[in-house]
């Protein structure tokens, strides 16, 4: 019911869990937001930043965020 609760908003910026290791992990793999912080985890400001939903689009901060000022080229040869 809680997942529910939680997915059942038009927003999806960031969440926090708290629980036994384990579960609190698979919980917050569910969530539908962009960040989800377990069981009091630190600001990684090296992970990428941003929601889901009507939070947003795209990533800011680490390899994400460089991927939308880049372009992908594949060569063959």
């Amino acid at each position: 019911d809680a997942l529910r609760i939680a997915n059942g908003t038009v927003y999806g910026l960031a969440g926090a869990v708290w629980g036994e290791p384990g579960a609190a992990v698979d919980f917050a793999r569910r969530m539908e937001a962009g960040q989800v912080d377990v069981n009091g985890g630190r600001f990684n400001p090296l992970a990428p930043f941003g929601g889901y939903k009507q939070s947003g689009i795209g990533r800011e901060l680490g390899a994400h965020g460089l991927t939308e000022y880049l372009h992908t080229k594949s060569l063959q040869f």
